[in-house]
C-alpha cells in the first residue's frame, strides 16, 4: 500500500455508502489523529485503538484503529463526501491565506502542519498553513 491515508479515507467512504456501523483500519498516529478530528467536527461517533492478536506464532500483535460511524436520526448520512486531496504523488501545501474554506464553510479541510494536525479553520486561527490532507462535508 503507498498511500495509507487514502486506504483510510476509502474505507470510511464505502463504509457509509454501506451503512455499516463501524469499520476497522492499521493504526497510525496520524490516521489516529485524523480520526480525532473527524471526531471532534462531529461525523464519527468516535474511534478506538484495539491491539489484535497475532495470527501466527512469533509474529507481533497489530494495533487496529476501529471507527464507529454516525448517522442521522432517519438513518441519513454524515458524511456526503471525502476526497484525498494531497497524495504521494502529488503533495499540496497551503500558507495561511490559501487555505480554503470547503462547502463556503459547511465541511472541513484536515491539514497537518508544524503545530500538528488540525482543521483549516483552526490553521488559518493560528496563523500556519501546511499540506492539505483532506476535505470532508
Amino acid at each position: 500500500m503507498t498511500d495509507p491515508i487514502s486506504d483510510m479515507l476509502t474505507r470510511i467512504r464505502n463504509a457509509v455508502s454501506a451503512e455499516h456501523t463501524r469499520v476497522d483500519m492499521p493504526a497510525s498516529k496520524l490516521k489516529a489523529e485524523i480520526a480525532r478530528i473527524l471526531q471532534d467536527e462531529g461525523y464519527i461517533q468516535g474511534f478506538r485503538l484495539i491491539e489484535e492478536p497475532a495470527d501466527k506464532p512469533g509474529r507481533r500483535p497489530r494495533q487496529v484503529i476501529r471507527v464507529f460511524l454516525k448517522y442521522g436520526p432517519r438513518g441519513e448520512k454524515v458524511i456526503s463526501g471525502i476526497q484525498r486531496i494531497s497524495r504521494p504523488g502529488r503533495r499540496v501545501y497551503l500558507g495561511v491565506e490559501d487555505v480554503p474554506a470547503v462547502l463556503g464553510g459547511l465541511g472541513t479541510n484536515i491539514l497537518t502542519t508544524s503545530r500538528g494536525v488540525m482543521t483549516g479553520r483552526a490553521a488559518r486561527k493560528a496563523g500556519v498553513g501546511g499540506e492539505v490532507l483532506c476535505n470532508v462535508w
